[in-house]
């Protein structure tokens, strides 16, 4: 071989390595955009910790190779704080946001970058949904630049009801839930799919209750008690299902909860033994997860005395570094062409980012609390109970149909 031959094999083989490599050691900037005051901070620190704690974990080791730091910027959960926050990320230059507390303040971050990436080619913001799951996010208002990872409210309600029409002890059903859009979707899909699959049951109560600011729910369970309810159906969290579910131990009103989201910081301790076998939860997940989550959760307990409850977060880093891997690029522009569609295997089995709506379609689990045990050993909240798992949902059982109308970028 000479020498010329030698050298310009020995460039080709450089480039080949550098183009594989293109965003190795990049330090990618994600804005965290969630309350850290008022009544629901408890949850949203308990969000920026696992998202600095999985950092931590990726950036040991990912499939792009990039490093990953987090800005995390209180919202108050207002929409007009998260539109001045989403502002100060980017002037930090951060390029991903990630948000789930809150259908109003996802959609102000939706808004603002329609009108930021129009306006500003080369410069992008895409935005990772955790948590929000008002179904018109991905349906009359979906938006290029958005992608779920949690199921919407309406997927979840599938699943849930699903569940439910084969429990015959299911006979009055009372509905309460917070007043903003995620709130009255849980309270229309239960009727619309109660009504399908067991017409038999009757909805007994149907309430409406200010988010984050009731402090004493004995009012709202004096009602369900007199309603005659065996069973309650709430997609409330944060301290809004804590106070409930306390306020209905302390009473002694004796039903079963169908919840969204019973792992949320306050809860378990408000479940305590008084809910044992009365408490169930759809999503995603539960505390026993098997696979690359489970001794992360163990970690973290250790580390922080709290629980790694949102363990979506680990499948936001995991999607990510896929997509910069396949495009050799941290690039907003090209990851979101990635993604659409994309299908890869995270903790919680096959997963799809859907391309029409960019909704990720996965299994759903039901879990009941119930006293830990050397099967299901995970006590959140050292209460000594935990979700066990009881049921799981295929995707296609939970997938709804969108009627988003994607206006993809020219």
């Amino acid at each position: 071989m000479n020498l010329s031959l030698k050298i310009s094999t020995a460039a080709l083989i450089a480039a080949c390595s550098s183009a594989a490599l293109a965003q190795q050691g990049e330090t990618v900037k994600i804005a965290w955009l969630d309350p850290l005051s008022g009544l629901m901070a408890a949850v949203g620190t308990n969000q920026l910790k696992t998202y600095q704690f999985l950092a931590e974990h990726f950036n040991k080791k990912n499939a792009a190779g990039v490093k990953f730091e987090i800005i995390g910027i209180d919202n108050k959960l207002s929409p007009q704080e998260t539109t001045a926050a989403l502002r100060s990320a980017m002037d930090q230059g951060a390029r991903y946001v990630v948000q789930g507390n809150g259908s109003g303040p996802a959609l102000a971050i939706m808004d603002a970058l329609e009108k930021h990436n129009a306006r500003n080619p080369g410069k992008e913001v895409l935005y990772v949904n955790y948590a929000a799951v008002d179904p018109d996010l991905t349906n009359s208002k979906c938006s290029y630049w958005h992608f779920r990872i949690d199921a919407d409210t309406s997927m979840k309600m599938e699943a849930l009801t699903t569940f439910m029409k084969d429990q015959a002890e299911i006979k009055n059903v009372y509905l309460i839930n917070q007043n903003y859009s995620h709130g009255q979707q849980v309270s229309k899909f239960a009727k619309e799919n109660l009504a399908r699959k067991r017409p038999d049951v009757k909805i007994v109560g149907d309430d409406l209750h200010p988010l984050a600011q009731v402090r004493d729910f004995s009012p709202y369970i004096a009602k369900i008690k007199q309603s005659g309810a065996d069973t309650v159906i709430t997609g409330n969290w944060g301290s809004d299902l804590a106070l409930l579910i306390k306020a209905g131990n302390d009473a002694g009103l004796n039903v079963k909860y169908y919840t969204y989201y019973a792992v949320t910081s306050g809860t378990p301790t408000a479940m305590g033994a008084a809910s044992d076998g009365r408490v169930y939860q759809v999503g995603y997940s539960h505390y026993n997860a098997e696979g690359p989550v489970k001794p992360l959760m163990n970690e973290f307990k250790q580390r922080f005395n709290d629980d790694m409850y949102t363990t979506a977060v680990y499948t936001v880093y995991d999607m990510l570094s896929q997509a910069f891997a396949k495009v050799k690029s941290t690039e907003p522009v090209k990851v979101a062409a990635a993604l659409e569609g994309m299908k890869f295997k995270t903790y919680n089995g096959d997963v799809e980012m859907r391309k029409a709506d960019h909704q990720l379609q996965q299994g759903l689990w039901i879990a009941r609390w119930e006293k830990a045990s050397p099967k299901y050993p995970y006590s959140p909240e050292n209460t000594g109970y935990t979700l066990a798992p009881v049921k799981f949902f295929e995707p296609y059982v939970a997938s709804t149909p969108t009627s988003c109308q994607m206006k993809r970028p020219s």
